[in-house]
């Protein structure tokens, strides 16, 4: 009978099929497991089910001989070393498709809120400081006429695009693989940047994109811009973000995630033109259902000698 590391807690009608086929650990910790505590219950595991959370590097993947799977439980695969597990013969896979619609919707929430000042205004009232209706008070601006340049379009910056018709915007994006514009403009970054009302951040974490949006990228924004960041945390430098926020060089930001989760950089909480969101992009009960749902599958199928349903390519 196989044996199979689960990270955290699913959902028990998810979890049952994982022991109708195997001997199932289960982390139950409130917090991500530790490096140690990994290493050690991965040991003489045949398929682990993993967090974007949890560190999967060539360690962890020596600390299992005879892993066979890696079903990480998000559309991200950045924390798993996916070239080191292929050279050990270990199937990596992922979660993409089923929480594109949910986090295009979280991106327009972010959009709506932050131009709409909806958390400021929501603090206000909270600290007893709204002393009533006035003409000129608190006003956000409108999307109508305006650009949305996304930074990457795959599925969900082509979900994002999709929506940005009922709002009036028109779209420009730009990616770094060839792309159906769809009625969206492709631009070259520098242009997006400097032409864009909203920015919003769709890529993958690696390389090339760690710190894509740094302080010479804010510095060509729009005065009255605003950047959404709904990818992965490290695309933006929180310290630059920070500078130019407090510069006045963009209008505000909203992030759902951040560089040293769930730590975020101090110099951010006071400000008032920025929205924290606490990595809610996915978070509808049927989308992380879903989620586990297609992992699980991953494993069973690999389990069962079948091919995987979503491979990392």
């Amino acid at each position: 009978m196989p044996s199979i590391l689960v990270t955290r807690k699913l959902p028990s009608s998810v979890l049952a099929k994982l022991c109708a086929i195997g001997d199932v650990d289960v982390y139950d910790g409130e917090a991500p497991i530790g490096p140690a505590e990994l290493k050690r219950r991965i040991a003489g595991k045949d398929a682990i089910v993993c967090l974007l959370t949890e560190s999967i590097d060539a360690a962890v993947v020596d600390a299992a001989p005879g892993l066979k799977v890696i079903a990480n439980v998000a559309v991200g695969f950045n924390n798993v070393d996916v070239e080191y597990a292929r050279g050990r013969g270990i199937i990596v896979t992922n979660t993409p498709d089923v929480l594109t619609e949910p986090v295009a919707d979280f991106t327009w929430a972010l959009i709506l809120a932050l131009t709409r000042r909806l958390s400021e205004g929501e603090r206000l009232i909270r600290r007893g400081g709204w002393k009533g209706w006035a003409l000129d008070f608190m006003l956000g601006t409108d999307l109508r006429g305006k650009q949305l340049g996304l930074i990457g379009y795959g599925r969900i910056g082509r979900a994002v695009a999709a929506r940005a018709p009922a709002f009036g915007l028109r779209v420009a994006f730009t990616s770094r693989r060839p792309a159906d514009p769809s009625g969206a403009e492709p631009m070259s970054l520098d242009r997006l940047l400097n032409s864009s009302d909203v920015v919003s951040l769709h890529v993958p974490l690696t390389r090339e994109t760690t710190h894509l949006i740094d302080r010479r990228a804010l510095a060509r924004m729009k005065r009255s811009a605003c950047l959404i960041n709904t990818a992965r945390g490290p695309v933006v430098d929180e310290a630059a973000l920070a500078w130019a926020l407090k510069e006045h060089l963009i209008a505000g930001a909203a992030l759902d995630v951040y560089e040293r989760e769930p730590a975020v950089h101090p110099d951010l909480l006071p400000l008032e033109n920025v929205l924290l969101a606490p990595h809610l992009g996915s978070a509808t009960k049927e989308t992380r259902t879903a989620m586990a749902e297609l992992a699980v599958e991953n494993v069973i199928n690999v389990l069962r000698g079948r091919p995987p349903l979503t491979p990392v390519s």
